[in-house]
């Protein structure tokens, strides 16, 4: 029973931090699929004197990807309601040209600030239209939950990282005796510490398996079921073949960091 107490003291905050990893790789593709639906839906307004070609949009700023004219015929027959073909061929010709710009990343406020700069140094443009209040709050909105879920995922593998630290030093000082006597004999510290290193190792791969069992789960039985559209829709990003590479080397890295903390935390085995 004090064997699977000591291991479960090793397992379960190793978990935890192979856990915030899986998250911060999951939230990441998610929010990376979110932004670009934003990005995607998000337009800025320019009003023209004379048609403008996308290159010559692209010349004043680089983040701009697409130019869509709208109609102005369309325009002009809702203005126009009810007056003579003469007189919407009049409105039609003093009429100025409106353009949708898309851009290719979702930038911050004063990037769209920059833009509507960059535009509006062209005579050509007589106004632009950032829709900037809206587009402003959605993104504070959306870097706040960004910081915060960052926030709590370091100190979760903060408060982790100690509690392996503090099994380490019990393992260490469980097989003292051990090291004492390869310490007396001259073995290197890696040699030496090679008990630590085979114990923990296997840890780590538990971890690592359990970590991917549980996500394995969650994307292919639990998300379609759950309900949650963010969930059911992005079920592909929740969890990847190379997530279960890249637990792995972060175990193994906590291993070795865990490892030689604890050794060199004192000079040689103590008597």
């Amino acid at each position: 029973m004090k064997y699977i107490k000591n291991h479960l003291m090793f397992i379960l905050p190793l978990m935890t931090i192979l856990l915030a990893i899986e998250f911060y790789l999951v939230f990441d593709r998610s929010t990376h699929t979110y932004e670009k639906g934003l990005t995607e839906g998000y337009s800025m307004l320019v009003v023209a004197k004379k048609p403008v070609e996308l290159s010559t949009f692209q010349a004043l700023n680089q983040h701009i990807v697409a130019a869509k004219q709208l109609k102005r015929d369309s325009i002009v027959s809702e203005v126009a309601k009810g007056v003579n073909k003469s007189t919407k061929e009049a409105i039609l010709k003093a009429l100025p040209y409106f353009y949708n710009l898309s851009l290719d990343a979702y930038l911050h406020s004063s990037g769209l600030e920059e833009i509507k700069k960059d535009l509006e140094s062209d005579p050509n443009i007589k106004k632009v239209e950032t829709f900037g209040s809206s587009y402003k709050s959605s993104y504070k909105l959306f870097s706040f939950i960004k910081l915060t879920l960052k926030i709590f995922i370091v100190f979760m593998t903060i408060v982790s990282f100690f509690l392996i630290i503090k099994q380490m030093e019990i393992w260490k000082y469980a097989h003292k005796e051990r090291m004492q006597v390869m310490e007396i004999f001259g073995a290197p510290m890696m040699l030496r510490s090679g008990v630590l290193f085979k114990v923990a190792l296997i840890d780590a791969f538990f971890s690592t398996l359990l970590v991917s069992a549980m996500f394995f789960y969650i994307k292919f039985y639990w998300a379609g079921t759950s309900g949650i559209e963010i969930m059911m829709v992005n079920k592909d990003v929740l969890f990847k073949g190379s997530d279960i590479g890249i637990l792995f080397a972060s175990a193994i890295l906590i291993v070795i960091i865990a490892v030689y903390s604890v050794v060199f935390s004192s000079k040689g085995v103590e008597e």
